[in-house]
């Protein structure tokens, strides 16, 4: 059975500029905010949630799902668990995997191991047309939430 946030048109954010710019093209459609490879080590769990709370204060009721990447660093993944991530990328080839998937499991949260296929909003500039075409086309297909299909 695939979870529900994987059938979600995924992007990989930056920073609060990406994340407010999905949320705003995706106008009620529901989106997988990707973080970049390994950010909880880079900027930790706080950073990415302040990024995601200033996103969902300027789009309030945009419905979206957020997986912090935390590479091979249980720390980080148990950081990100206590932080309140209900979805976090770790390896579990790791030898401290089954602790992660435990500490997961008691939070309610998801572990995916390997990264979902996203478009990189890092590569795009909302400046430019094609761009932001290309980004209105991930959701070109699916229904907002709040409207009936």
């Amino acid at each position: 059975m695939v979870k529900a946030f994987l059938k979600q048109p995924a992007v990989v954010v930056h920073g609060r500029g990406h994340a407010a710019w999905a949320l705003r093209v995706a106008d009620g459609r529901p989106v997988l905010l990707v973080s970049a490879p390994g950010a909880a080590l880079n900027a930790g769990p706080g950073w990415f949630k302040a990024v995601l709370d200033q996103a969902a204060a300027e789009h309030p009721g945009a419905p979206f799902t957020a997986a912090l990447d935390c590479a091979a660093a249980p720390g980080a993944a148990l950081a990100a668990l206590r932080a309140g991530f209900k979805l976090v990328i770790f390896d579990l080839g790791h030898p401290s995997a089954a602790s992660v998937l435990g500490a997961a499991a008691e939070a309610g949260a998801e572990v995916l191991g390997t990264r979902p296929e996203a478009l990189d909003l890092g590569a795009l500039d909302p400046r430019r047309r094609d761009d932001q075409r290309r980004l209105a086309a991930l959701f070109a297909t699916v229904p907002p939430q709040d409207k009936p299909t």
